[in-house]
């Protein structure tokens, strides 16, 4: 059978890891050396990520697939080679191998598919797609936690507002300064609003006049005008996807004259609603099917939780009220279907981490990597010191040049927490996911509403209702386990047989 080779990398890192491309492409030959049945057609070897629109490369192994007359053995060297960053190019992938065109072969995986593949081995192939996108999701979040902490120590992370400038300084790192040419004149924005005598056409034609221009020298549209007066930072507050941090920068605006245009801005101070801290399990998560406005829940006669249509685009003649029993009863159903013996999630486990070791050694190469970086830093932070006290070089030359090299370890040790928790979390994600699936039912019965909420938020997505029926539909990885939970399962023993596992 003819084969083809594909190794990809996504990132700059992986180029120079232990997942680098020499690396797949000599795994990937020395499989089809071993398999006399295979014979090496073609190699394909790029760095794209899922994350581009246009997945050119990964349509060209497509189209070559699909031109050949024979079925071609499709070889990755894992499965998320292939599938994590592929997710929109992976049914074309799925459509071949039913269609008897390709069979994908995963050699770090252990892991063949054909059309004939059992139920077994598509379940594991579904599985390490979820987990991997899971897993990648997880990298992520260490990128998010190091903004985070940014903003917990009081720097902006993004484009300063008008007012400020953004600038990088000698030694590169990025700041926010004031703006000398508009500073000013956004204080004067504010104080002009602050009368009443103005609306926020006149005043941005008056401060026009005065010389306030946006960024790139235009005259500020209403609506950015609209969102400077309201604006938090000016007043020392920067907010971040709805989070609130005070920051380090000048304030342009004093507390008074901003709750002075809140206030204009307003028209009259408004009372918070009684209803707003009002528990209810599913606030928020429900649209209508057919106007898509929010489904909202109201309490009557102090027991009843009823949800009905907001209808603001006024399409619906007549209001229609569910309670929430019914509407939770098909999730209750889903929790239920997602529960499986102790015995069959502790097999599912260890069968998928024996899958995935391989995962180990680009952590461990790329740890001692960093690891290296930081002696290698240290040694030159004790030969500077020897320079210092030989009074080889100046108290100002050392003091820069161990401040730079305390910076970089620093950085490298970041590094290497991030790559010890990534992969700590890609170990424990796959006994987190099915003990969560497995409990679902139990934690949701025995939490408050809010809890509720957050639980459903994690499992669940697109709710809508139809009528008086909720539909919805599972998040991955969890649409998988509710799918297979109950299936006659196989896995493979010490014996190499397969033994079904209730």
């Amino acid at each position: 059978m003819k084969a083809i080779i594909l190794a990809r990398v996504s990132t700059e890192e992986q180029k120079e890891a232990g997942n680098s491309l020499p690396a797949q492409v000599f795994r990937l030959k020395s499989y089809i050396e071993k398999n006399s049945n295979l014979e090496l057609e073609k190699e394909f070897t790029f760095d794209e990520s899922a994350f581009k629109e246009n997945r050119a490369k990964f349509d060209d192994v497509i189209d070559y697939i699909k031109e050949q007359k024979e079925i071609i053995a499709f070889c990755c060297d894992k499965v998320d080679r292939l599938a994590r960053d592929f997710l929109v190019g992976l049914p074309k992938v799925e459509q071949l191998r039913r269609e008897g065109k390709i069979e994908l072969h995963f050699p770090s995986d252990n892991l063949v598919l054909n059309q004939n593949s059992p139920a077994t081995d598509l379940f594991h192939f579904n599985i390490a797609v979820s987990l991997a996108q899971y897993y990648s999701n997880a990298i992520s979040d260490n990128t998010k936690r190091a903004l985070e902490q940014k903003l917990r120590s009081g720097e902006w992370i993004g484009q300063a507002r008008v007012g400020y400038l953004n600038v990088t300084q000698e030694d590169g790192k990025k700041d926010l300064v004031l703006d000398p040419q508009r500073a000013h004149l956004v204080q004067k924005l504010f104080e002009l609003y602050a009368t009443g005598n103005y609306s926020v056409k006149t005043v941005r034609e008056e401060t026009y006049k005065l010389g306030l221009r946006s960024r790139n020298d235009k005259r500020m549209p209403p609506s950015m005008v609209h969102k400077t007066l309201k604006d938090k930072f000016y007043i020392g507050t920067m907010t971040s996807k709805g989070r609130e941090y005070p920051h380090k920068y000048p304030r342009i605006i004093s507390m008074d004259l901003f709750n002075k245009v809140q206030g204009v801005l307003s028209g009259r101070q408004k009372k918070a609603t009684k209803y707003a801290v009002k528990p209810f399990a599913l606030r928020g998560l429900i649209k209508c099917k057919q106007c898509g406005c929010s489904i909202s829940p109201e309490l009557k006669k102090g027991k009843y939780i009823l949800y009905s249509c907001t209808n603001y685009k006024g399409i619906h003649k007549k209001k229609v009220y569910v309670n929430e029993t019914e509407l939770l009863k098909p999730i209750h159903k889903v929790l239920e279907g997602m529960k499986m013996s102790q015995a069959r999630v502790n097999r599912i486990v260890s069968d998928l981490k024996a899958l995935n070791e391989s995962k180990n050694e680009f952590h461990k190469k790329s740890i001692q990597e960093l690891q290296n970086d930081y002696n290698f830093a240290q040694n030159k932070l004790e030969k500077l010191l020897d320079l210092r006290l030989d009074d080889s070089i100046t108290s100002e030359i050392y003091d820069k040049k161990m401040k730079e090299l305390k910076e970089e370890q620093y950085v490298t040790t970041r590094k290497i927490e991030e790559y010890t928790q990534a992969d700590e979390n890609y170990h424990i994600i796959a006994n987190t996911v099915f003990s969560l699936a497995n409990r679902a039912q139990e934690i949701f019965e025995s939490s408050e509403p809010n809890e509720k909420r957050q639980l459903l938020n994690l499992l669940i997505q697109n709710c809508r209702l139809s009528g008086k029926k909720l539909v919805f539909e599972v998040r991955s990885p969890f649409n998988t386990i509710l799918e297979t939970a109950h299936q006659p399962l196989g896995l493979p023993g010490s014996d190499s047989n397969r033994r079904p596992i209730d």
